[in-house]
């Protein structure tokens, strides 16, 4: 169950914060994170199908159709709309529309059992690797601008560590490592394909004025808002 006593409803949008027991880093190399995206993909579903059955299927519909384009229609029985996403070392940031009764519950049930299954394998350790999520109700366009621009920046501390508190040195650095960082959502939606499959982008493109838009808002935020001080704070952390 989620730490804070948000109600969970259908078609409202909401900021999830998933972070490590104790903070200590989980993703430690290139397969931790691409086991993350893949979770994030393979756990959004209520069909009751394993991982390994799910490829099997994958791999069957590819050689009956290789034309099928990737951004095509996903008629899995989803939990959730995964908008945005961003991937730390010892948390993830993600934005989300809830789409069934309990479905942000379910999915981040599974996603982060998941992850500690996989983790206590790979690193035989033993007990929960992350603490319950955090919810946050988005409730206007500007907060969904904003969250949409602050789950993004959470990577400039692994360049520009305790920006929030001092502010952003480098922005035209920044802005070339977001753009360039591949465990977020951002390159997809400044039209660099990365991880297409993951996220449900065309509600947040029509907001922010397509790619180009994409592109200024966080070029203006970045500028900006350099040091975080006058945040709504039902948006963060």
């Amino acid at each position: 169950m989620p730490r804070q006593k948000v109600q969970l409803v259908n078609d409202e949008i909401y900021h999830i914060v998933l972070r490590a027991v104790g903070d200590t880093r989980v993703f430690k190399d290139e397969d931790d994170y691409y086991r993350c995206i893949f979770s994030m993909y393979e756990f959004n579903t209520a069909d009751l199908i394993t991982i390994r059955e799910r490829r099997k299927i994958r791999m069957a519909q590819k050689k009956v159709n290789r034309s099928r384009r990737p951004d095509s229609p996903d008629r899995r029985d989803l939990f959730i709309d995964v908008l945005a996403f961003s991937i730390m070392p010892n948390h993830v940031h993600l934005l989300v529309k809830q789409l069934k009764n309990g479905g942000i519950t379910k999915f981040m049930q599974k996603f982060g059992g998941g992850l500690a299954n996989y983790s206590n394998k790979k690193y035989d350790r033993k007990g929960h690797l992350f603490n319950q999520f955090r919810a946050v109700h988005i409730k206007s366009d500007n907060q969904i601008k904003n969250v949409f621009n602050y789950i993004h920046a959470n990577a400039i501390s692994l360049i520009e560590p305790g920006w929030k508190e001092k502010g952003i040195k480098k922005p035209k650095k920044v802005i070339e490592f977001l753009e360039n960082y591949k465990w977020h959502s951002y390159p997809d939606y400044i039209g660099k394909k990365n991880f297409q499959s993951v996220t449900s982008r065309d509600f947040l493109l029509e907001m922010m004025d397509g790619a180009r838009g994409c592109k200024q808002a966080m070029k203006e935020w970045v500028r900006y808002k350099g040091k975080i001080e006058e945040f709504d704070d039902t948006v963060f952390e």
